[in-house]
């Protein structure tokens, strides 16, 4: 009994010294981690940044478009009758004066010949009646004939003078419904499908054309502008932001629908003066040569307009440009010091992947593009160069919005 008892408390001696051991091991590892070394502090955050630089760079703007043809000319027969032939073929260049269609001439043959023969006989009558007038004045010189008969043969010659002019005006308007049946080209141009066949019956100036004829080489594109743009671009210009180009000012590049560039250059004819009210946009209409028919009317294109010439102009990239809760854009730089500050921008339109800055920053600023979030103003950081990926960035301007604020 007693060997039993002394088991126990050698057991129990033995737990509780492992115990001890272990809380003591555990607090050495505690305090041996937490013991502060004066000399070490936390590394400076590293950040990309890009440095702004000034540059000359000529802005452009991409505008939607459609093509329309430089002339249009819907062929309409201008007397009645029968197509007695067609003279084109459907779809072929036709010249200026090409006789497209012959309508049946008969009848307009036969007015001719009736007029012509009415002249004929009206002038046959006035020898005999200008004879008559002559006798009649002489014989009025010795009171032989009276006043009244002289009266009434002067009448008659004046009568048959003017019959023969009426006739001579049938004459030549029979002439003309004659040549009417002969129904040519005004124009130079293509020629679509014909929509009457020979022996159709046709009505002068009916609704529905004969066929239509346009004209391709040159060809219109007219393309819509935002009145706010138009207004932007007038204001830089005037403030001095902007500068004409004398040389290219003119000249439109065109993008076909596929995206792929038209290799003829257009010349930008007019701006219109009046904004249309469903769409606020103002057109513009570009003449672009043509030559091999590649542009057809209503094809939708694109044309890059030159607006002018940024001599200093600043571009930030898109990921450099953050926006506070008002919407308001803002940058972080990066000062000699390496401290991050931070500024309000205002920003002009989008170029590419980088905005064009117009106000808040200054050539040598380092704006950080990546590892903003990491950060914030007055923190110090370690600037390293940021490699921008291959894009357009400096190239075309593309269609967005402005972010002037």
């Amino acid at each position: 009994m007693q060997q039993m008892k002394k088991s126990n408390e050698l057991h129990k001696w033995t737990v509780l010294l492992v115990v001890l051991t272990s809380i003591f091991l555990l607090n050495g590892c505690k305090s041996g981690n937490s013991q502060p070394n004066p000399h070490a502090s936390a590394p400076a955050t590293e950040v990309a940044v890009v440095t702004i630089e000034t540059q000359q760079l000529e802005l452009t703007t991409e505008l939607p478009g459609r093509t329309s043809a430089y002339l249009v000319a819907e062929i309409r027969p201008q007397v009645n009758g029968i197509i007695e032939k067609r003279l084109f073929q459907e779809g072929s260049n036709i010249e200026a004066g090409q006789l497209l269609y012959q309508i049946d001439p008969a009848l307009f043959q036969a007015s001719l010949d009736s007029a012509n023969a009415s002249l004929h006989k009206a002038e046959t009558n006035l020898p005999s009646i200008r004879a008559r007038a002559e006798r009649y004045r002489e014989l009025l010189a010795a009171n032989s004939v009276s006043q009244q008969d002289y009266d009434d043969a002067a009448a008659t010659l004046e009568q048959a003078r003017a019959e023969i002019e009426h006739w001579k005006a049938e004459v030549q308007r029979a002439r003309i419904h004659l040549n009417y049946t002969r129904v040519v080209s005004p124009i130079s141009g293509r020629i679509g499908k014909s929509n009457v066949t020979v022996g159709a019956l046709v009505t002068a100036y009916q609704p529905t054309p004969l066929a239509t004829i346009q004209q391709l080489d040159p060809i219109y594109v007219d393309v819509a502008q935002c009145a706010a743009e138009a207004l932007r671009l007038k204001r830089g210009l005037e403030t001095g932001l902007l500068t004409a180009d004398e040389n290219n000012g003119k000249k439109v590049r065109i993008l076909t629908e596929d995206g792929a560039p038209y290799p003829m250059e257009g010349v930008l004819k007019f701006r219109d003066v009046t904004v249309d009210p469903t769409t606020g946009t103002i057109t513009l209409r570009i003449i672009v040569p043509n030559p091999d028919y590649l542009l057809l009317p209503g094809m939708f294109v694109r044309a890059v307009v030159r607006e002018g010439v940024a001599e200093r102009a600043m571009l930030v990239p898109q990921q450099g440009v953050t926006r506070n809760p008002k919407g308001e854009p803002l940058a972080l730089v990066v000062d000699q010091a390496g401290t991050v500050q931070q500024r309000k921008l205002t920003l002009g339109r989008a170029i590419g992947n980088q905005w064009l800055v117009t106000s808040g920053l200054a050539a040598g600023d380092r704006v950080i593009v990546e590892g903003a979030q990491n950060v914030r103003p007055g923190a110090s950081v370690t600037a390293v160069p940021w490699i921008a990926e291959k894009s357009g960035g400096k190239g075309q301007d593309k269609p967005g919005p402005t972010a002037e604020s």
